[in-house]
């Protein structure tokens, strides 16, 4: 399936980009972040983001479906 990968922050640096399409089998956000982490070498553990698909937050066992948009959002720290 086709999906579409937003990076935001951390993620953002890590990948070098914002944004990108994506073929794979991942059912879910988790497999798919499972995918990415070990392509990229992300450093957070996937209990350690959010996700959201579309405009709304899930969980990591929510289905992707095709064409879906995911959002990979790291902790957010103020001051």
């Amino acid at each position: 399936m086709n999906i579409r990968v937003q990076y935001f922050a951390l993620f953002r640096e890590e990948r070098g980009c914002s944004m990108e399409q994506l073929d794979t089998e991942a059912g879910t956000p988790a497999e798919l972040y499972a995918e990415l982490k070990a392509a990229h070498g992300f450093r957070l553990e996937a209990e350690q983001i959010r996700v959201a698909v579309g405009s709304a937050y899930v969980d990591m066992s929510h289905p992707l479906q095709d064409g879906d948009t995911l959002t990979l959002i790291p902790p957010v720290s103020g001051g």
